[in-house]
């Protein structure tokens, strides 16, 4: 049993909402119905201005903080972020997580029941967009009946979905942080998005997405999880953790066997990843940040896109994120700087890589609990 401390939020639980609407997604289809996992943390205010929206990354889910039950072992993704006191203090603010369109804990995705058929939408679920994710949020918010939100937040997919939140709605966020991430996808985060896609594609068990949930194709997706966690780590993170340390042995065992630390490590993460993850909704989400490019509506130029943007901006980066360097986060500052939007530029020196947005919190909370009461402040007067 977990020991609940003064600065969680405890017990909680997932909501799910039907949406009102089919919405119509950037691949030209019109899709419904939709069905949205939420968690909600803290007590909305009677004005309801003190909202603020968790947009998480590939892997993540509603749970962002809390124990489901008190047997819990794990809370939610981003406990230590979330709850009284902390970052996103919830005795201040009313914070919400949803699961993203496509995912697989509780939002309409490949694994969910086609009405029509009543089999698993499999391959028939239509490619989505990050802008997709966010019109999804945007009704949930609706029906909700949020005016507005005083933050978004996300790190690396959910810097993404901040992005399109505040370039799409304009007026309903004033603060947006995104958080180890790009206004664009690399061609290096695509190719690895596509290796793991082809690992899982080339397992046997795939079948063209039709497979039984219970005997997926386990085997191409530990890989997709190994290679991609490669990326979520950096060089010296690595060496600190594992060097070329032997796991059971002091001498090589001259065969194929995993025998260093960091290969038993990358098998430990692909398995755990099998059990709590869908196949298919790691193809549709990686395929939807592989279309990520949120300055193609103005051919290119961030400065042009940014010129209707009211959101104020915190941008955080970190000094060994290879995947998302921080270069890519300095672009979205400077780009907003020259057309006069407020925007606070945060470079983390951190050894921790791109997990440092899920790691770095002591650091991290110091720079949001500033930005937030910036924010707050504003609302006051």
């Amino acid at each position: 049993m977990h020991n609940d401390t003064k600065d969680s939020v405890g017990l909680v639980r997932t909501q799910t909402i039907q949406l009102k609407e089919k919405i119509s997604l950037d691949c030209g289809t019109t899709f419904g119905p939709i069905t949205v996992a939420y968690e909600t943390y803290g007590r909305m205010n009677e004005a309801k201005s003190n909202v603020i929206l968790v947009l998480h990354a590939l892997s993540g889910s509603a749970h962002a903080a809390g124990y489901w039950t008190p047997e819990d072992k794990k809370p939610g993704w981003w406990d230590m972020m979330i709850g009284p006191g902390k970052a996103l203090d919830t005795n201040l603010y009313c914070v919400i997580c949803s699961n993203v369109l496509g995912g697989c804990y509780g939002t309409t995705g490949p694994s969910s029941i086609n009405p029509n058929t009543q089999q698993p939408y499999a391959m028939s679920f239509p490619v989505i967009s990050i802008s997709d994710m966010v019109t999804v949020q945007k009704q949930l918010m609706d029906q909700l009946e949020i005016p507005g939100l005083l933050a978004i937040i996300g790190g690396s997919m959910g810097g993404m979905q901040v992005l399109e939140w505040a370039v799409n709605y304009p007026g309903y966020v004033k603060g947006a942080i995104p958080i180890a991430s790009t206004a664009r996808l690399s061609a290096q985060s695509i190719a690895f998005n596509e290796v793991g896609r082809r690992a899982i594609m080339a397992d046997p068990k795939w079948n063209n997405g039709n497979y039984d949930p219970k005997d997926p194709p386990a085997r191409g997706l530990e890989i997709a999880r190994m290679v991609g966690h490669i990326t979520y780590l950096s060089d010296e993170s690595m060496q600190k953790k594992f060097g070329r340390r032997l796991k059971d042995t002091l001498q090589y065992s001259y065969d194929f066997d995993p025998e260093f630390e960091v290969e038993s490590y990358l098998r430990y993460q692909g398995k755990s990843f099998v059990k709590r993850f869908d196949a298919n909704a790691y193809l549709y989400i990686t395929k939807a940040m592989d279309y990520f490019d949120i300055a193609m509506r103005t051919n290119g130029s961030l400065e042009e896109l940014f010129k209707n943007v009211t959101s104020s901006f915190l941008v955080m980066a970190f000094s060994s994120d290879w995947l998302f360097p921080s270069y890519q986060s300095k672009a979205i500052a400077k780009a907003l700087r020259t057309v006069n939007k407020e925007v606070t530029y945060v470079e983390i020196k951190s050894s921790l890589g791109h997990d440092a947005f899920l790691l770095e919190h002591q650091t991290i909370t110091h720079v949001i609990k500033y930005y937030l009461k910036h924010l707050s402040d504003g609302n006051k007067k």
